[in-house]
């Protein structure tokens, strides 16, 4: 595709909650900008964005898209975020990195909440970016009221830019306030100029002395001309847009409908004039010399390890060699435009170009390299998403365990919200993400991909076992088979620990009845009688002291004292009064306010204990509930959370201590375990 007469390529993300229509339009940018002929469908697995086999089977966007289109001399790249908190981590690199955020909307105001977290991301940031209300061909509500619900949760003023021309049905046009003129949607068509209607002309007035007032708290210039009752210009009311965009002083809000193509071309062309400088977006990411941003990487078939950025300052030809932040040199071995699932080689990616360029194995998302020999570190924030949600792993044959591992480390490194490894108490396999749709589609990928298929289950919890009394038993170990025998025999005191202390070995013997050469083994024997207690699970917090034995000059071994040592304990177990032990992780919930009470009600029907809530620090309207609740407890709870909240709501947990557990709850533990072991 030809860059156009641009000196630099504009990029665009496209960002919002789930449903309010981004890839629509992306499609419709597309189609207006004549990138592609006729507009296609995105329920129907047409269109441009989404085109994966795991988005289209589920109708949404699971990974970022990237597209490429001119627009009247100049060049864009548009970046299509999924909208699914699942997949919200595809946007973490790329907010930083583009010239502007377009936030799409739906026009119900009771939905407004859910931009909350985008738009406190993107103040955090500090990035440009607009509000486009989606669907408003269809709204039932008004414009100002949309606004209302939506300014508590921007830190920046928004500026209707547009005012909606209503009729019976729906929006059928709009009134530009900065250009003084109205325009009447035609579908799939530019919209028609009209005049002013008469009865919205006391609206338009008023909506556009509200913008300027808004405006004018950031430039004095427009303040007085305000206050002198003089008409600013048009060319100054544009350029303040565009400047005041561009300092993130304000918020405009662009009408439209993505189904219809309407109000397209009216923001590709506020597109054109007022989009920040690439300059911009180079100075949050720390970029100068010839850098870019590392946005994703990408495994492609025969082509191997794919790297996505943005050329943020200079430019980078196929060959140059790459500087990571570390100093490590890598080379470009063939850069790559995208454009949905399709690709096309490139000689070279100039400043705003979004590209892949191959066999870079070693830089990572998030990452600033040069191609001019200086190892830069971005200054871009970067974004914790713990995970939330796991699932068990393991291959049907134990031949593919490499294969697994293989094709999983990719997985991971497409994906930086995903993390597969051992679990070091149960010994499982774990993938974990950011929710149970995320686990699905990266399974699904996994087989696609990497023709890799595993059986996936609901992780084990972490049980363990302590005693309440103490006992005292000989184990003895004799054997005899021809030449030398196996002869040990010790006498184990085993008492409860302290809490949290594990297992605390000692000795008494007196008169060498045990020679010390036998201690260690003594305690290895121990060790392994508490691998598994008489509830099915590994043993924990006992004290285990050697009493007295007796031992053979000739058949007394290592091996025979380890054997009795582990009969001794197996023995004094059952005895002791066995108890079981339970994960309890402390946790912290995040939940608008008004889903307080739904909230607050799944803890104790999970066994969790509520400990207090607090308003969350710097977000209007939300609390967050600190509890302390069973990891048997945790498994599914994000799910109920964001079920509870729009999907807004966030989980935080983290392992705090070990708790006894007692009636129904330890008996289905124990009866798992036990069914388990049977298979």
């Amino acid at each position: 595709m030809d860059r156009g007469k641009a000196a630099t390529v504009r990029a665009v993300a496209l960002s919002g909650p789930c449903g309010a229509g981004k890839t629509s339009l992306l499609e419709s940018m597309l189609h207006a900008a004549e990138r592609i002929q006729q507009k296609v469908s995105v329920s129907q697995g047409t269109s441009v964005g989404d085109a994966s086999e795991e988005a289209r089977a589920r109708g949404l966007s699971t990974e970022l898209n990237v597209a490429g289109f001119d627009y009247l001399g100049d060049r864009y790249v548009v970046l299509d975020c999924p909208g699914s908190v699942d997949f919200a981590s595809e946007a973490d690199t790329v907010l930083p990195a583009v010239d502007l955020t377009i936030v799409v909307a739906d026009p119900d105001p009771a939905r407004a909440s859910l931009l909350q977290p985008l738009l406190r991301r993107l103040d955090e940031l500090q990035a440009p970016h607009c509000i486009f209300v989606n669907k408003v061909d269809k709204a039932r509500g008004g414009l100002r009221d949309l606004i209302a619900a939506l300014q508590p949760y921007s830190l920046e003023p928004l500026v209707a830019r547009q005012i909606p021309i209503w009729n019976g049905s729906g929006a059928l046009g709009y009134i530009d306030l900065a250009l003084e003129r109205a325009y009447k949607y035609e579908s799939g068509k530019p919209s028609k100029l009209i005049q002013i209607p008469e009865q919205e002309k006391v609206r338009e007035v008023e909506a556009r002395y509200h913008m300027l007032e808004q405006m004018a708290d950031f430039d004095d210039r427009l303040m007085e001309d305000l206050i002198n009752e003089n008409d600013p210009g048009r060319d100054h009311v544009m350029s303040d847009l565009a400047d005041e965009l561009g300092r993130v002083q304000i918020v405009p809000v662009f009408l439209g409908s993505a189904e219809n193509g309407s109000g397209i071309r009216r923001l590709l062309k506020a597109m054109r004039h007022e989009l920040p400088k690439l300059d911009a977006a180079a100075q949050r990411t720390g970029a100068d010399g010839k850098s870019a941003l590392v946005l994703k990487t990408k495994h492609v078939g025969q082509a191997g390890r794919q790297t996505l950025v943005r050329v943020m300052s200079g430019e980078i030809a196929d060959g140059d060699a790459i500087t990571l932040p570390d100093g490590t040199i890598e080379r470009v071995a063939g850069i790559f435009s995208l454009h949905g699932e399709a690709q096309a080689k490139l000689d070279k990616a100039v400043a705003g170009d979004i590209v892949c360029l191959g066999r870079l194995d070693k830089a990572k998302r998030g990452d600033l390299i040069s191609a001019d020999g200086v190892a830069r570190i971005s200054k871009a924030p970067q974004v914790g998403r713990p995970a939330v949600y796991a699932l068990a792993v393991e291959t049907q044959n134990r031949a593919d365990d490499v294969k697994l591992a293989a094709a999983m480390s990719r997985l991971v490194d497409e994906d930086g919200a995903l993390d597969f490894g051992p679990d070091t108490a149960t010994r499982e396999f774990r993938l974990k993400g950011q929710g149970e749709m995320h686990l699905r589609v990266a399974l699904d990928r996994l087989k696609r991909k990497f023709g890799v298929s595993v059986a996936a289950h609901r992780p084990q919890t972490a049980y363990r076992e302590t005693i309440r009394g103490a006992s005292t038993q000989r184990g003895r170990h004799k054997k005899q088979s021809g030449g030398h025998g196996q002869f040990g025999d010790v006498v184990l005191e085993v008492r409860p620990g302290i809490r949290g202390s594990g297992l605390t070995f000692s000795q008494k013997i007196h008169g060498g009845v045990v020679p010390k050469q036998y201690f260690g083994a003594v305690e290895e024997g121990v060790r392994d009688a508490l691998q598994k207690g008489s509830l099915g699970f590994p043993v924990v917090d006992v004290e285990v002291t050697l009493l007295d034995g007796s031992y053979h000059a000739v058949d007394s071994s290592e091996i025979a004292f380890r054997t009795a040592a582990r009969i001794g304990v197996n023995l004094a177990l059952p005895e002791c009064g066995p108890v079981l032990l339970e994960p309890v992780h402390s946790v912290t919930i995040h939940t608008p306010s008004e889903q307080m009470a739904r909230i607050t009600a799944l803890i104790p029907m999970r066994r969790g204990q509520i400990l207090g809530f607090e308003p969350r620090d710097g977000w209007f309207g939300w609390d967050s509930i600190r509890a302390y609740m069973p990891e048997d407890e945790l498994h599914d709870l994000i799910i109920e959370i964001r079920s509870a909240t729009q999907g807004l709501g966030e989980l935080e947990s983290a392992l705090d201590h070990m708790s006894e557990v007692t009636g129904k709850a330890a008996a289905k533990a124990v009866e798992s375990r036990q069914t388990m072991a049977a298979k």
